[in-house]
C-alpha cells in the first residue's frame, strides 16, 4: 500500500467532488437532480476520479474500475437516504484502491 498516493487520491477526490457538486448545484435547478441524478452522480464521480488518477500518476483504466467499485457503497447509501455518508465511504475505498494500485504496478495490468 502506497500511503502517500492513497492520501493524495482521497484528498483529491474529496476536493474534486466537493467543487463539482457545488458547481452543479449552482448551475442546475434541483429538478435536474431529481430527474437525472442517477446519471449526473456517477458521471461526476467518474470524471473526478479520472482527473485525480491522472494527477497522482495512476493508469486511468484500473483507477476507473476502482472508482466504479467504490461507487457501489455510495449507491446503496443513496437508496438508504444517507447520500453523503456513502460518498465519504466511497472516497475512502477508492483512495485505498489507488494506494494499492500505486504499490503494486502489476495489479494495474491485471485489472484491465
Amino acid at each position: 500500500m502506497n500511503q502517500r498516493i492513497a492520501l493524495r487520491a482521497g484528498l483529491g477526490q474529496t476536493a474534486a467532488v466537493a467543487v463539482l457538486s457545488v458547481a452543479l448545484a449552482l448551475a442546475l435547478p434541483h429538478s435536474e437532480f431529481d430527474n437525472w441524478g442517477w446519471l449526473l452522480g456517477p458521471g461526476a464521480w467518474l470524471a473526478c476520479a479520472a482527473v485525480v488518477a491522472l494527477v497522482v500518476g495512476l493508469r486511468l483504466a484500473p483507477a476507473l474500475i476502482g472508482a466504479a467499485l467504490a461507487g457501489v457503497p455510495s449507491a446503496i447509501a443513496v437508496v438508504l437516504g444517507v447520500h453523503w455518508l456513502g460518498a465519504a465511504v466511497a472516497i475512502v475505498v477508492w483512495a485505498l484502491w489507488c494506494g494499492r494500485l500505486a504499490a503494486d504496478r502489476g495489479l494495474a495490468s491485471e485489472a484491465v
